[in-house]
């Protein structure tokens, strides 16, 4: 599954949403300057979307996640 994710900035980013995915069995393929993420092992597209969104993103075309959107992990000095 490929997800386009919005306010990624950081390798802290980067490895808040690889852990979340690890988290769910599966293993996830971070490109923060494309703002996408890759997942594979996890057949559940609304877990992942889930897991994503609580570690404070947002996955395009996800209604629920606009609410909870901020911008970046706060792991960077930007």
């Amino acid at each position: 599954m490929k997800f386009n994710v919005e306010g990624m900035t950081c390798s802290h980013c980067e490895r808040a949403i690889t852990r979340a995915i690890a988290a769910l069995g599966g293993t996830a393929r971070v490109d923060v300057a494309a703002g996408t993420v890759e997942v594979d092992g996890v057949a559940d597209e609304a877990r992942v979307r889930a897991a994503i969104e609580d570690e404070g993103y947002r996955v395009a075309g996800s209604d629920a996640a606009a609410e909870k959107a901020g911008s970046c992990c706060g792991g960077c000095q930007s």
